[in-house]
């Protein structure tokens, strides 16, 4: 499952616009979100006949001390032939000028570790350097990209100005942590709240708040297989506080919702002090 990129995610998701940029970065709020997972629909090649579990995504952190990302996502698969735990538990870091990236990823399977994926990704002059400490010592130059409380960031800002199409690109860890990402992004008009909506009583007082609906393509460019087809895409409700909900994850041959259940809104940092 490639559960982490919701923390886009951000999703899902999760710094600053890239050095230079002379745009003010939006105010992420700090948070704690926890969602239901179900199985939206599955054909026959995926072999699954069900699926539920639960996604923890805490978001902590600011502009000037950078930001950090705690993420839990528990599902239990059920197939023909037998019923499967995984849990994928994944922490990450972003400094505030979004030069480095820490990141560290467990994932159990019925309880024993499957493997453990552990590194920092530094931007520099040539692009990307990854250095991996587990599950063995590597080293990996990548193409420059962003990392994702930058992509959040950008994301929200070109949803501001009306900006409904772009692509850009996008370094995780998530998986082997040795490629980055393209992503193809598509951003609705800005919608209002539905007082019917069944979220409402998790967002309480951000239950009349506007939204977006986004939907986000990932593309493997490493994949040699001359087919534009995605490894997977999801789509949700953006608000302009970087709080995402209504989540489809598609995986091609199966998807799976997840339905905001609870939010902890978290108080934000003092801002950061002016230089004189």
């Amino acid at each position: 499952m490639r559960a982490t990129r919701l923390a886009f995610h951000a999703v899902l998701l999760s710094a600053l616009l890239p050095t230079g940029a002379a745009v003010a970065a939006p105010a992420l709020q700090a948070h704690r979100a926890v969602y239901d997972l179900t199985l939206k629909k599955a054909d026959d090649r995926s072999g699954i006949t069900g699926i539920t579990g639960r996604m923890v995504y805490e978001f902590n952190g600011s502009a000037c001390e950078g930001y950090t990302v705690k993420f839990r996502f528990v599902t239990q698969i059920a197939t023909n032939d037998n019923t499967k735990l995984t849990d994928q538990q994944t922490t990450t870091f972003e400094d505030a000028e979004g030069k480095t990236f820490s990141f560290v990823t467990k994932s159990f399977v019925d309880q024993n570790l499957d493997k453990e994926v552990k590194g920092m990704a530094t931007k520099d002059a040539k692009g990307l350097k990854v250095d991996i400490d587990k599950p063995e010592k590597n080293s990996l130059e990548l193409a420059a990209t962003q990392f994702p409380t930058q992509h959040l960031v950008e994301l929200i800002g070109k949803a501001e100005k009306g900006e409904n199409f772009y692509q850009t690109n996008l370094f995780d860890g998530s998986e082997d942590a040795n490629k980055v990402m393209t992503t193809t992004v598509v951003v609705g008009k800005k919608s209002e709240a539905d007082k019917a909506d069944p979220e409402a009583p998790a967002l309480a007082k951000l239950a009349t708040d506007k939204y977006w609906p986004v939907d986000i393509a990932y593309f493997d460019d490493s994949a040699q297989n001359g087919e534009e087809v995605p490894e997977y895409r999801i789509s949700f409700k953006l608000h302009e506080n970087g709080i995402t909900r209504d989540l489809v994850m598609d995986y091609g041959d199966f998807s799976m919702t997840g339905k905001l259940v609870n939010l902890s809104l978290f108080d934000q940092t003092k801002p950061c002090p002016v230089s004189k």
